[in-house]
């Protein structure tokens, strides 16, 4: 099995630190091709952003889903998420997505942790249907460079932070960015509520859907676009659209 992981922003550090989330989680005999955007934000911390981010990952989606099993967004606002599930042929797995509903099969309310825009996230998990399973968002004084070049430093201030959530309420605490991805398993042992991984989870939740083997929809709103003109984009994402 092969799952496409991609970045939604330029970071390569970033995209990295996820593809090595990944490939601990994964189960022997699947394979994480792991790819970074060639345009967008370094890292993605508005809607402005998160708007330009969301071209420039269908673009890296087209060009690198062949011969892959499923893809996995790395960006936690699941930037995208709706359109590259209706543009691909094979399963989209948002790490947003698949850490609130890991989380829901472990307890009643869950916490986040992450470095900024606590807003987009509280829209994000709305959009999940999932607002009222969120107990709070805690943010941490550290950026997702900091994750890269500090992640002690950046791990104590998470471990405060998820303490603090579990305190007031939360079952689980998922750990909001993907520069954060891995840092669970350092910090679970200070933590006493389960941390949740989004990459990690992504990918068991990919792996599951593969095994499945459910078809693509051919109706409704996320069968795949046909026959649309468009101008100026890449050749992969212009031969998706244009299928007939």
């Amino acid at each position: 099995m092969r799952i496409l992981l991609a970045n939604a922003n330029t970071t390569e550090a970033v995209t990295e630190i996820c593809a090595a989330s990944a490939r601990a989680a994964a189960a022997p005999g699947t394979e994480i091709v792991a790819v970074t955007p060639r345009f967008g934000p370094a890292v993605i911390s508005s809607r402005a952003e998160n708007a330009i981010a969301a071209h420039g990952l269908l673009e890296t989606l087209a060009e690198h889903h062949a011969g892959c099993d499923a893809a996995i967004l790395a960006v936690s606002y699941d930037t995208a998420l709706a359109a590259a599930r209706q543009l691909l042929p094979i399963p989209v797995i948002g790490m947003t997505e698949a850490a609130c509903l890991a989380a829901c099969l472990l307890g009643g309310r869950f916490g986040l942790v992450t470095f900024s825009s606590p807003d987009l996230y509280r829209e994000v998990i709305a959009g999940h249907g999932l607002a009222a399973r969120l107990s709070g968002i805690a943010v941490v004084a550290a950026s997702p460079y900091d994750a890269a070049s500090d992640p002690d430093g950046v791990a104590a201030k998470v471990t405060e932070a998820a303490r603090g959530l579990a305190a007031d309420g939360a079952d689980a605490v998922l750990l909001g960015g993907a520069a954060l991805a891995g840092m669970g398993g350092r910090i679970q042992k200070d933590v006493p509520v389960p941390l949740v991984d989004g990459i990690a989870a992504a990918v068991k939740f990919a792996e599951g859907l593969v095994a499945l083997g459910l078809p693509k929809p051919q109706a409704g709103g996320f069968a795949a676009p046909r026959n649309r003109p468009s101008l100026g984009l890449g050749d992969a994402l212009t031969a998706m659209l244009k299928r007939p």
